[in-house]
């Protein structure tokens, strides 16, 4: 029998969705930890040398991974879900990069970077118009 056909018994979603909310929010804060306070995140998990840039990145990454897990607990459109959290990540991503121009990296970064967002977000916008199948947790 495919997974599709079964019904999940009420421990197996309230354990799922506990493992979603402390699975997500630990990468969300985590994220935010190290997006915020990159030279204490640092220093927490013993990350030599100190690049405040990769730590920047590091939390987007974190960050867009938190609220793909988030969100799909009350979003079962699989495509939105994803494109939402690469929305999240990659906007931050792009701004990162932008602030920390000075760090490295290319001038056309942020904006490539940004390019992709706005292609994601219109992707995003299409696929919500377009009536598939992003119907809400129940």
């Amino acid at each position: 029998m495919s997974m599709q056909g079964r019904v999940p018994k009420l421990w197996q979603r309230v354990f799922v969705t506990i493992a979603a909310i402390v699975a997500g929010g630990f990468m969300l804060v985590f994220g935010v930890w190290s997006l915020l306070f990159s030279r204490s995140f640092a220093a927490w998990i013993n990350f030599p040398p100190y690049n405040v840039h990769l730590l920047h990145d590091v939390g987007a990454f974190q960050i867009g991974i938190g609220v793909s897990v988030l969100v799909s607990l009350i979003w079962s459109d699989s495509i939105g879900v994803a494109l939402v959290a690469f929305i999240v990540a990659g906007t931050i991503h792009s701004i990162n990069h932008a602030l920390d121009r000075h760090l490295g990296g290319r001038p056309f970064d942020q904006w490539g970077l940004g390019g992709l967002v706005l292609l994601a977000l219109a992707a995003l916008i299409i696929h919500l118009r377009g009536g598939s199948r992003h119907q809400p947790r129940s």
